[in-house]
């Protein structure tokens, strides 16, 4: 089986084009389900995969692992041995009647456009150089729904002007992310001009703070916390919420869900459904 495996992931890497972390993801989800197949068998457990497989989400369960998680392994389960049908290996599909676990999720906050505009105000009627960075972050969450660790990775050389793009590099892999006209024509202003004002030494980083340093993860939650809490949005607004209004508003433009897993960087689709279900819609 873990020859299989090995010709799934490659099949991913050349033919579905999908990510090293996604890759790597899956790599370890059927590596834990390979090995467990193989004790099991050693342990004279049924032969029955399906059984096997039945033992496995038991075993999943046991070890307390989250409702997400297990559920996040069944998929990758799933599309192996979907593989395996489609490329003759297998007649019958050990996972068809295999039943995922069912993730509760919390209702997901969204800004309206007025309320997003509401909050944009806040650092746009003023003149400092920071307030100026800060509508240009502000405006890239909202509009590309990248996570806030990867907005201030960001570096200047990750920024494409010419093709309205940004490259966003995370752990195994990374992803290209469109931006469009009008933010590139922030960029390109905040990247000539108010980005200097910000510079003291040679840093990559392209968003700063006052001491002329890359910006932290923390230090963009507490800017956006005040602008929020001046907008009166004090207890809707965080980072995530952005990158949630993003997501929604793509879905509703009509981005097909794949094509919003790339945008999102979810390493499985599954973590992308959430934007598809019942009573996530704008308020």
């Amino acid at each position: 089986m873990r020859g299989d495996v090995e010709t799934f992931l490659e099949y991913l890497v050349k033919v579905k084009k999908c990510s090293r972390n996604t890759v790597a993801a899956y790599r370890n989800d059927l590596s834990q389900l390979t090995t467990y197949l193989e004790q099991g068998k050693e342990r004279g457990m049924p032969d029955s995969q399906n059984d096997l497989l039945k033992a496995y989400l038991l075993n999943l369960r046991e070890k307390k692992y989250s409702m997400a998680t297990m559920a996040r392994k069944i998929a990758a389960a799933k599309s192996f041995f979907r593989f395996m049908i489609d490329s003759g290996k297998m007649k019958s599909n050990p996972t068809e009647h295999l039943i995922s676990p069912q993730v509760s999720r919390h209702k997901l906050k969204i800004l309206s456009p007025a309320e997003y505009q509401a909050l944009l105000e806040q650092p746009a009627k003023l003149s400092t150089p920071e307030a100026r960075r800060d509508v240009v972050m502000i405006e890239l969450l909202y509009v590309t729904g990248l996570r806030v660790s990867e907005l201030v990775s960001l570096n200047v050389k990750d920024i494409d002007l010419e093709r309205n793009c940004l490259y966003c590099a995370h752990a195994g892999g990374g992803r290209e992310v469109p931006f469009g006209y009008r933010v590139g024509q922030l960029l390109g202003r905040f990247i000539g001009n108010d980005r200097l004002d910000l510079l003291f030494n040679k840093e990559e980083a392209l968003f700063l703070n006052l001491r002329g340093k890359r910006l932290t993860r923390q230090g963009f939650w507490q800017i956006l916390k005040n602008y929020a809490a001046r907008a009166g949005l004090d207890e809707k607004v965080t980072p995530q919420t952005l990158r949630h209004s993003f997501a929604m508003h793509k879905l509703q433009s009509g981005t097909d869900l794949r094509s919003l897993q790339q945008l999102l960087g979810h390493v499985y689709v599954s973590s992308t459904k959430i934007y598809e279900q019942s009573g996530f819609g704008m308020r």
